[in-house]
């Protein structure tokens, strides 16, 4: 039996004690077990945040390109539309 076992990295960082001790006190009052686990989580979810907050502005992005030049360059209609529009007018011309 063996066991997958997670590479892990290690982050240091240097701040002002005022700044930790702020943390430390969200941490506390937030029910984290320690200061690490407070900053992991809370770093984690505001990364997903803006992850997938700039993941729909470049997919929006590329969409509206994509419409733009679908209005100004619009291709030729298929047969297929052509022989619809045919039928519709057919359709629509007839007497009652």
């Amino acid at each position: 039996m063996s066991t997958a076992i997670k590479e892990q990295a290690r982050f240091d960082a240097r701040l002002p004690r005022e700044q930790k001790q702020l943390f430390e006190k969200a941490a506390f009052l937030g029910g984290y077990r320690n200061l690490t686990d407070f900053i992991i989580q809370t770093v984690q979810e505001k990364a997903k945040e803006i992850i997938q907050e700039k993941e729909q502005i470049i997919a929006s992005e590329r969409d509206s390109q994509i419409f733009f030049d679908a209005i100004t360059n619009p291709k030729e209609p298929s047969k297929t539309l052509k022989d619809a529009l045919d039928d519709y007018n057919a359709f629509v011309a007839k007497p009652k």
